[in-house]
């Protein structure tokens, strides 16, 4: 993955160059405040993601998530993301555009990313919003320059009254598609990163028809975090140890990369009654772990790990445990080697 080289665009300047493109073409003000299609403008794609069959496949793919954080174990409808969300001005200085290599769930192409990739994530949500009267958007390039047309557009703001105010789009989004659906159509256009110009010019290609339009919009929000106290053995002569840990992750694979010894030496298999770890199989329970604090930021147990551990309420295999599921912040605190303790 490599970075794109873009012009970073003063932004007060910028807002008088919005300003002078909308006097020198008079459809412009209309599709940026009002969301008006169909000008009849020519829309350049670029290449993949911006190519037509991208476009397409975003057209058939594209679902309705209003919540987000898909890629974190265990949030629904009733997770409240927006609690992650950063502030307007941290959200301009994050966004990143990057070239992304194609793999197998993804085409080669230029995505929006994040300066820290360590604390915040890039996280996408659709809105369906109605084109009656207009979208209401305040479009706003923050990064550009260059001759293809990539750059990074997002929301400046959302017009009072308008159809976006209450749509949940926020100021600091990248619009990067938008789907119309007619009679006997369904048609997308892809906007990630790409500069103003480009942004407007596939809005008004959209056709003129369609009484709603789904936008899907991407957004920085910090990655939630789980503050862990690991308590050793009293006949170990260790002092806690305290870890902090991202919603999500695997606690056995976590403990292990930050180097905190887990296995228990003196653990028998619970599957054959041999030495040695099952290698995260969740058959030989020698990874299992105490948890006086914090059981509610865990994952449920699985049937076969409930069966193993049913004589011991508090005890988890770590291999199976995944910490602030459903995007949960909170403490635990963990027993390490829970059979050395003599109060288990």
């Amino acid at each position: 993955m490599g970075n794109i080289i873009l012009c970073v665009i003063s932004r007060e300047k910028h807002h008088v160059n919005i300003k002078i493109n909308m006097m020198m073409k008079l459809t412009r003000p209309l599709v940026l405040i009002l969301g008006i299609v169909g000008m009849g403008s020519t829309f350049v794609p670029l290449p993949s993601p911006h190519s037509k069959q991208a476009m397409m496949k975003t057209a058939i793919s594209l679902q309705y998530d209003s919540t987000g954080g898909a890629m974190l174990p265990g949030v629904d409808e009733k997770t409240d993301m927006n609690q992650y969300n950063l502030d307007y001005e941290t959200s301009v200085e994050e966004w990143t555009a990057n070239l992304v290599p194609q793999t197998l769930l993804q085409e080669e192409g230029i995505y929006l990313g994040v300066k820290d990739k360590k604390n915040l994530f890039v996280d996408t949500l659709t809105f369906e919003v109605s084109r009656n009267g207009g979208l209401g958007l305040e479009l706003l390039e923050i990064a550009g320059g260059r001759e293809d047309g990539v750059g990074i557009t997002i929301v400046s703001g959302l017009v009072a009254g308008g159809n976006s105010i209450d749509s949940g789009i926020l100021p600091g989004d990248s619009v990067v598609s938008l789907q119309v659906e007619g009679k006997g159509y369904d048609t997308s256009a892809s906007t990630e990163c790409l500069g103003y110009d480009l942004t407007i010019d596939s809005i008004v290609n959209l056709p003129r028809d369609g009484e709603k339009v789904v936008i899907k919009v991407k957004r920085v929000r910090r990655k939630p975090k789980v503050d862990v106290v690991l308590q050793y053995p009293p006949d170990s002569g260790e002092e806690d140890q305290f870890l902090e840990l991202f919603a999500g992750e695997n606690l056995r694979r976590a403990m292990l990369v930050r180097g905190v010894r887990l296995n228990d030496a003196l653990a028998l298999r619970f599957d054959s009654g041999g030495t040695g770890d099952c290698g995260s199989e969740g058959t030989c329970a020698t990874c299992v772990v105490g948890i006086m604090q914090g059981g509610h930021l865990m994952n449920p147990m699985g049937i076969q790990e409930e069966q193993i551990l049913v004589n011991n309420p508090r005890w988890r295999m770590a291999c199976k445990t995944l910490v602030g599921y459903g995007a949960q912040e909170g403490k635990m605190i963990i027993r390490v080697n829970p059979r050395q303790w003599n109060d288990r």
